[in-house]
């Protein structure tokens, strides 16, 4: 699953430009080698300076003591390090939306036991806590869980909230029912990482007959969009590597769905919703399903991908309340899933692409997600039809 790091230029048919910042060099041949050789030497004894330290068994080592974990651990605990929650709790859309629900409905709160999965640094239970609730269950399994312990007591709220580390579906609550289940479940194009299961195997464990889920639906929206020249970039650049054919590593790159800030002048059709998912409802095979689509052209252009994204909405509340990760709305942390097409598609205003895509999580790793996407065009200046298949992982 790759990632982009810079916008990009593409033009569509209708001479629509979108514009970005380039950076330009001014080419210096002599000032540049001499500052280059300094240069040189300097990173060439930070490099030595760093070998000695890194080969000093004595040298500290800031890590928490996790110098013992295999990379097999690496990715259930992927979650450890403070840098990706400070992503997700800067992310104002995603934390500001959960901290409204919470206490614009603290009705829903008071006087209830609430259980937290995949609670990370606490930031939800703590909105609970502090709503009202009489005890709040936060279950993570990564080693943040210890922060998270030492940020309840730090703010004063241990006779509200235990911090239990551990999968969800391995440990015990001291209660044998909760009345809320609350949970940030979502991945890149919804369901990636596959925690979704884990809410819903504690919904059915401890969830009392007329208990909330929150969120408790989750909407998935396709789109198509032109990009022509960051596929040609990504894509394309396989063809000739300095003169070599590298185009193997082309169709794989091909295959890895890319996760990115799409500019809304980008998108050439319209945004069909493919699947919509009742949390407090649904069953874990629910996950998996094949929906069709019909993306019609708002204007005469290129197609170059897909795009997928997500809306999660609080059902609930006092008032209908959520947030959308579509490239029409506020950015989040999970931005846009940019699925690149084979062919570059030429389509009229009003000419419709049809076909289906299949999701399902992957045999040999559940957490990653399988996707097979069918496409058909019968244009006035195209015709095509094709299968693709992609991996998120």
């Amino acid at each position: 699953m790759g990632r982009r790091k810079n916008s990009q230029t593409s033009t569509s048919l209708n001479n629509t430009q979108h514009q970005a910042t380039k950076v330009c060099f001014d080419d210096d041949d002599e000032e540049e080698n001499i500052n280059l050789d300094d240069s040189i030497v300097a990173t060439e004894k930070a490099i030595a300076m760093d070998d000695v330290t890194m080969s000093d068994p004595n040298a500290p080592f800031v890590d928490g003591g996790d110098d013992d974990k295999t990379s097999a651990d690496y990715y259930f605990d992927s979650y450890s390090h403070f840098g990706i929650h400070e992503e997700m709790l800067k992310d104002a859309v995603r934390t500001k939306t959960y901290q409204n629900v919470i206490f614009q409905n603290k009705f829903l709160f008071k006087d209830k036991v609430v259980l937290d999965v995949g609670a990370g640094t606490g930031i939800l239970s703590l909105f609970c806590a502090k709503a009202g609730a009489a005890h709040v269950y936060a279950v993570e399994c990564s080693h943040i869980a210890n922060m998270a312990k030492e940020i309840v007591e730090s703010n004063g709220f241990s006779n509200v909230i235990t911090v239990m580390k551990g999968k969800i579906e391995d440990i015990e609550l001291p209660v044998a029912k909760v009345d809320i289940i609350i949970s940030e479940w979502m991945g890149y194009f919804l369901l990636f990482e596959n925690m979704l299961n884990s809410v819903l195997y504690a919904r059915d464990k401890w969830l009392v007959n007329d208990g909330i889920v929150l969120p408790d639906k989750a909407s998935l929206y396709l789109t198509a969009i032109e990009d022509a020249e960051y596929k040609e970039d990504k894509i394309e650049f396989w063809n000739n590597v300095y003169g070599f054919d590298m185009t193997c590593i082309k169709k794989q790159a091909m295959g890895e769905p890319l996760v990115d800030t799409v500019d809304q002048n980008q998108i050439v059709t319209n945004c069909q919703l493919l699947k919509t998912m009742d949390i407090s409802k649904m069953v874990s095979g629910d996950t998996s399903f094949t929906v069709p689509f019909k993306l019609v052209a708002e204007r005469d252009d290129y197609i170059h991908a897909f795009v997928a994204y997500f809306d999660v909405s609080f059902t609930k509340c006092h008032k209908l309340m959520g947030f959308s990760t579509g490239p029409r709305s506020r950015a989040t942390h999970w931005k846009q899933t940019v699925l690149y097409l084979e062919d570059v598609l030429t389509i009229c205003q009003g000419e419709a692409l049809i076909g289906s895509m299949t999701v399902a999580p992957n045999k040999k790793n559940p957490r990653d997600i399988d996707i097979t996407i069918k496409y058909s065009l019968n244009g006035r200046r195209c015709v095509a039809s094709r299968t693709q298949h992609y991996k998120m992982r």
